[in-house]
């Protein structure tokens, strides 16, 4: 759905919105932006822990993810904890969008200009 609204007409039909958004009330700084498109193309061959990540859909299904990769050596004790308190303060979604199924797929036949 696009509205096509002036300023006026927002105002009218959005004070509150309008209000936050002009004085800035709720304002928060960015830190950085991910594109699907400016991923390394290392990561369709070896995904990394982030990647797994943004495949779940549960904090408890990311738990597990972090418990495994910690478990079996691929990540540190030390990042370890710092996912877990990024995925406990800021949730699952954090760490990017989520990838549906047959994002690779996607991926690969962007990179290789197929679509």
């Amino acid at each position: 759905m696009l509205l096509d609204l002036d300023r006026k007409e927002f105002k009218k039909y959005f004070p509150h919105l309008a209000k936050e958004i002009e004085e800035k009330t709720f304002s928060i700084s960015i830190g950085g932006v991910r594109s699907e498109l400016d991923v390394d193309p290392d990561e369709l061959r070896n995904p990394d822990v982030i990647s797994f990540l943004r495949r779940c859909s549960t904090e408890k299904e990311a738990e597990e993810i972090i418990d495994y990769m910690e478990r079996r050596g691929e990540i540190s004790k030390e990042y370890a904890e710092r996912l877990r308190k990024q995925l406990h303060e800021r949730g699952v979604r954090s760490f990017g969008p989520k990838k549906e199924p047959g994002y690779y797929d996607r991926l690969y036949r962007i990179q290789r200009g197929l679509e």
